[in-house]
């Protein structure tokens, strides 16, 4: 008996929208389906589930491919550590509230 993944319907949504974004700047720029894949190297079926939004596409393939369309610096923003205010504050309510300094040793030998 296999177990069913299914994709959460926010995350699904996501990637739907991102392919479409991915059609609609391939379009403005005035290229097929056959030029993009070429340039990324990838298949152009492979372009078409990626624009379609289906889940099984690699993150390589939307790398390649944001490249060719010289997108490629849209991806900077994506889970950056800096936008991750959830996180930085989990990671401040850990800290220890006082830290003391280590003490060294009187003899350098002394194990």
């Amino acid at each position: 008996m296999g177990i069913k993944k299914t994709l959460p319907t926010e995350a699904a949504e996501r990637i739907k929208e991102i392919g479409y974004r991915v059609r609609l700047a391939r379009t403005r720029r005035g290229m097929s389906i056959a030029e993009v894949a070429a340039k990324a190297g990838i298949d152009r079926n492979t372009l078409n589930a990626l624009e379609l939004g289906k889940h099984g596409v690699s993150i390589g393939a939307y790398a390649t491919v944001l490249w060719a369309l010289g997108l490629d610096k849209t991806l900077d923003g994506v889970a950056h550590p800096d936008a991750d205010t959830h996180g930085k504050t989990l990671e401040a309510s850990r800290r220890p509230a006082r830290v003391r300094k280590s003490q060294k040793s009187k003899n350098e030998y002394d194990f």
